[in-house]
């Protein structure tokens, strides 16, 4: 059976987009997997042992009509890594270099950026919840990278260790940007052209994240980013350790300028956080389809 992971991966300050001064690399512990395994529905079959099933006349057809359960539980046997990114508690143990791809290394992790009193890391673990709430709907394992918002950790290359681990079928990774450049405002997708899983991995990367464009464009709340990918909202790098460890596609969300007032209210509103993770499902749903 397939699994869906969702990696929340945040690397750097502002989404981990400056690379560390390459070091020799201190690889560090990868950090547990949290999984969140789907509640079942009232209506779904458990077998009995010992039971004999009833066997269906011989004069059955097959269905043409997709089962209730494929209809509304288009997730069942994926596994998601949902990685809502930074942290929330800084240490100077982050500042310790770790791999992140192409031979270069990057500090462990970082609290992110803020809007005011708003922490990028707060704002992605309740935009996180929300996400595993709708996955686990959908039928989705969901395996997170971090256990809670309060704590350290773990290291950007952990992160991906942990989608790897999983043998996941996507990963998701959810951060917010920090540019103070006027006007700057709206959501971006990035992919990465350089991932260990190799060219069939980044091409699949590029389908979800188009997938993941369509369907936050079909919200009609956040525009496209002003300030980067050209206005095509997806812009490809190769200095993000998240992405570039993994060897399933994957893809990490900047969704919205913190530094900009409109995104900011946004990024506040728990309607709007719960209109970004049915749209990041919905395109999860397409990306596997």
């Amino acid at each position: 059976m397939r699994r869906l992971v969702v990696t929340l991966a945040l690397a750097g300050l502002l989404c981990g987009c400056t690379a560390a001064p390459a070091v020799s690399p201190s690889v560090s512990t990868p950090s547990p997997q949290y999984v969140v395994t789907p509640t079942p529905s009232p209506s779904t079959a458990i077998s009995v042992a010992g039971a004999t099933p009833t066997p269906a006349p011989s004069s059955a057809k097959p269905s043409a009509t997709p089962t209730a359960s494929a209809k509304t539980k288009p997730l069942a046997g994926r596994t998601i890594v949902v990685d809502p990114g930074h942290n929330a508690v800084w240490t100077k143990a982050l500042l310790k270099q770790v791999p992140a791809g192409n031979g270069r290394t990057k500090p462990c992790n970082a609290s992110g950026t803020a809007g005011g009193s708003y922490a990028e890391h707060t704002f992605t673990w309740q935009l996180g919840q929300a996400l595993v709430a709708r996955l686990q709907r959908l039928g989705a394992t969901v395996e997170l990278t971090r256990p809670n918002d309060r704590g350290s950790g773990p290291c950007v290359n952990a992160r991906a260790a942990i989608t790897n681990r999983a043998k996941a079928d996507l990963l998701i990774s959810l951060h917010a940007d920090g540019n103070l450049a006027q006007g700057a405002r709206g959501y971006h997708i990035i992919v990465s052209s350089t991932m260990v899983g190799g060219a069939a991995v980044e091409r699949r990367s590029a389908a979800l994240a188009r997938d993941l464009r369509t369907e936050l464009d079909a919200t009609r709340t956040m525009p496209r980013s002003t300030y980067i990918g050209g206005g095509t909202a997806i812009h490809a790098r190769t200095d993000i350790a998240g992405l570039n460890l993994i060897n399933v596609p994957g893809v990490m969300l900047e969704l919205g300028n913190m530094r900009n007032a409109s995104d900011l209210a946004l990024q506040r509103s728990p309607q709007w956080r719960a209109t970004v993770a049915k749209a990041l499902a919905a395109g999860a749903v397409a990306a596997l389809a």
